[in-house]
């Protein structure tokens, strides 16, 4: 991994030094450890106006909106942190594709056209080609649809981009090498090293979308932003045609009743974004419903470019909330878990009720800016 070699050299500037420097476009690995500093982060009011005016100048008032699809609770790795972990008593349950199209019916039924497909890492439930068929099946429903399941390699992603697939998320979950190991007693996901080298293998596949990210509480969260800063700064030099993306995900709740060893807090998590967007100015910045729906609303203006909206965690979730009574919970509720899902979400809204927030904020709720005609189009000019 060597966009990290010159992380533990850094030497963070002053304040005041940094301060002139924020709003440009081309800081320094050293001037972003900067932003990362105790010091500026009693400077959050002046980041956060920076990063706002710098992210409504790079991307203006618009928020992507998208909603998961958990194909599969199945997985072979024992993540401490995962209430999917191979050894978790939960309920298993792999969907069909006939359940999986029905899942995406109920959630485009609610606007949603940019879907992500989730999944345990199982390869005997949830292998390459069953997943490039159930995208073949819901492809027509889609605007975009993207990944976050087991790695693959080059060919492998290929593989999936020809039944459609066109974008890929893949959490490093930790850049620090000694809580990795900790954290994955067992299964392949226990190999750091093949775990960072598979995004790179999705850009080589010329995977149009990638997303990357840390799972905020397993190290120190100024060190997984640097060291997430150096991948994305590394990943778009080498995939400059492909889109970055970089999540920013808190541990949750969930069925292996993990503490996270390092909390992150909510102010840590708003500089981080803020850092985040004023290090990385055209990189999208995504935010899930692991955050309540208050705290959601308010980082959504410093940087954030997408957000999941009426997110269920659980495989078969969509219909089986369609089929019983929704809880009864008022909008922004934190949910009780549900046997099978794979965290507990903070923000309970319905997509509708998200949309609302933003529009009532100033924003443009985004359900659709991307179709594959386009890059079909191209390529069919260009042969």
């Amino acid at each position: 991994m060597n966009f990290l070699d010159d992380i533990g050299s850094l030497k963070p500037l002053p304040w005041d030094r940094v301060a002139v420097r924020i709003g440009a476009v081309d800081l320094s690995l050293s001037e972003a450890a900067s932003l990362l500093t105790g010091e500026a982060g009693s400077h959050l009011e002046e980041m956060a106006c920076a990063a706002s005016s710098l992210t409504i100048r790079r991307f203006g008032r618009t928020m992507k909106l998208y909603a998961p699809i958990y194909l599969s609770n199945e997985c072979v790795n024992g993540c401490l942190y995962c209430g999917f972990r191979g050894e978790g008593a939960i309920a298993r349950r792999t969907l069909s594709a006939e359940e999986a199209m029905s899942e995406a019916e109920r959630i485009v039924s609610d606007g949603h056209r940019h879907i992500l497909l989730v999944s345990g890492e199982s390869p005997a439930a949830m292998p390459l080609e069953k997943i490039c068929g159930i995208a073949r099946v819901i492809r027509p429903l889609a605007a975009s649809l993207a990944v976050e399941v087991q790695p693959f390699d080059e060919e492998g992603y290929r593989r999936l981009a020809e039944a459609g697939v066109d974008g890929v998320t893949l959490y490093q979950e930790t850049y620090d090498q000694d809580a990795y190991r900790a954290m994955h007693p067992f299964g392949p996901k226990g190999e750091y090293c093949s775990r960072s080298r598979a995004i790179d293998a999705a850009g080589g596949s010329g995977m149009r979308f990638l997303n990357i990210g840390a799972l905020l509480g397993l190290s120190d969260w100024r060190m997984e932003a640097l060291a997430l800063i150096a991948h994305a700064r590394w990943l778009m030099r080498r995939h400059w045609r492909s889109h970055l993306s970089v999540s920013v995900p808190r541990i949750r709740d969930c069925a292996s009743r993990f503490s996270p060893p390092s909390p992150v807090s909510d102010r840590d998590l708003a500089q981080m974004i803020c850092a985040l967007r004023l290090s990385l100015p055209d990189c999208g910045i995504v935010l899930s419903t692991r955050e309540p729906a208050r705290l959601r609303d308010g980082l959504a203006r410093l940087g954030v470019t997408q957000m999941s909206a009426g997110s269920n965690t659980e495989p078969g979730g969509y219909t089986a909330e369609r089929l019983s009574d929704p809880p009864a919970t008022r909008a922004g509720d934190r949910v009780a878990m549900r046997a099978g899902e794979q965290f507990r979400r903070e923000d309970a809204r319905s997509a509708a009720e998200v949309a609302k927030m933003l529009a009532a904020e100033g924003y443009d709720p985004v359900w659709k800016d991307w179709d594959r005609n386009l890059t079909d189009h191209r390529s069919r000019s260009e042969r």
